[in-house]
């Protein structure tokens, strides 16, 4: 389906300076997508966590010149934010975007997934690589699942694969009274930016947030409450389990689990129910859920070997860095055997020192 399809709210009118805004039109509501990159490229699908959007959730990452080369230079960058998160939102409403969510519209976790599915039809995409984190991995990985034949593989971050235990459960009812009486407070905040980051950089008494937690949290004060309250029923209410639909996927997994995130233990099992032959676990210490924005750093050589096993690669001009193995003075015989190129990826670790 191409761009001049009925299903286009606004045949787009934002223009970022290094993308363009759409606002798609779907059978479950209206869906804002950021595209960077050259359309005629492989496309990479990303999906945030609950009350970020793309800019709050991946821009840690592609602001490392690295992972910036290597994504820019082989994908086409197809950002979807969830339902009411749109970065753009107030230049959206001047184009008169229905971007609020209706009172009594709560989406299920399979609309947002078919949400997915619109959207590559109407850019007119077959199979894409998908990035997600916690729900929006959630998310992403169901789409895969009801879609495996348009998923070439998937790179999740904290993700979960069973409803709420009663721990996630009742902190989700507790964050939903909060933002139903109070709107964004600062204990909702306080709430989410424990969901999202380790304790070593939320800061305490004696030292201030990091930079990263106090962007977030400033962020978080502009978000529409009543979007965000409905996203997070949504993901409260999440089937059960989609264990068996996991034993079915067939495309390569990359999956990083922040040592220190509440969703470790549910990550885990989630690892356990994927092909092992498929999957590579990356499992970064001292970080929370969000690692693309807390340590970056840490997806870069996991990705490019990953990235590796599809023929993508990093232009020369750009491998310059000694911590990239796609540098031309890293280039080893044993980066080109099939574990190596992807074929059967191992379990990795990734330990990360603050020795200054």
């Amino acid at each position: 389906m191409g761009e001049s399809s009925d299903s286009v709210s606004i045949d787009m009118e934002t223009i970022s300076l290094t993308g363009k805004d759409y606002l798609i039109k779907t059978s479950h509501g209206s869906i804002s997508v950021a595209v960077y990159g050259d359309r005629d490229k492989p496309a990479l699908v990303t999906y945030p966590d609950l009350a970020l959007n793309y800019v709050s959730c991946f821009q840690g990452l592609l602001m490392c010149p690295e992972a910036f080369s290597l994504l820019l230079h082989n994908f086409c960058i197809y950002h979807i934010s969830p339902p009411g998160h749109e970065y753009h939102i107030q230049e959206l409403l001047q184009l008169g975007a229905a971007i609020m969510i209706p009172d009594d519209a709560v989406l299920s976790v399979d609309d947002l997934a078919d949400q997915v599915a619109e959207v590559l039809d109407f850019f007119g995409l077959g199979k894409v690589m998908c990035m997600g984190v916690t729900a929006g991995a959630y998310i992403l990985t169901l789409f895969a699942i009801k879609h495996s034949c348009r998923v070439l593989g998937l790179i999740l971050v904290s993700p979960l694969c069973q409803g709420p235990c009663w721990t996630e459960w009742l902190y989700n009812k507790v964050m939903s009274n909060l933002l139903y009486y109070y709107g964004m407070c600062g204990l909702a905040k306080e709430l989410l930016l424990m969901r999202y980051f380790s304790k070593d950089v939320r800061g305490n008494v004696q030292v201030p947030d990091s930079d990263v937690v106090q962007a977030c949290r400033r962020f978080l004060g502009e978000r529409q409450s009543p979007n965000v309250l409905r996203l997070l029923e949504t993901f409260n209410g999440r089937r059960p389990d989609i264990s068996e639909g996991l034993k079915r996927l067939k495309c390569r997994s990359l999956i990083f689990i922040g040592e220190n995130s509440p969703f470790h233990y549910e990550s885990l099992h989630m690892t356990s129910k994927l092909d092992r032959r498929y999957t590579a676990l990356v499992e970064v210490q001292h970080c929370g859920s969000l690692v693309t924005e807390e340590q970056p750093d840490a997806m870069l050589i996991p990705l490019e070997y990953f990235l590796m096993g599809y023929g993508f690669y990093r232009p020369s001009q750009y491998t310059l860095s000694p911590r990239s193995p796609l540098s031309p003075t890293c280039i080893s015989p044993e980066l080109f055997s099939p574990e190596s190129m992807g074929l059967k990826l191992k379990p990795i670790k990734t330990k990360i020192s603050f020795e200054v």
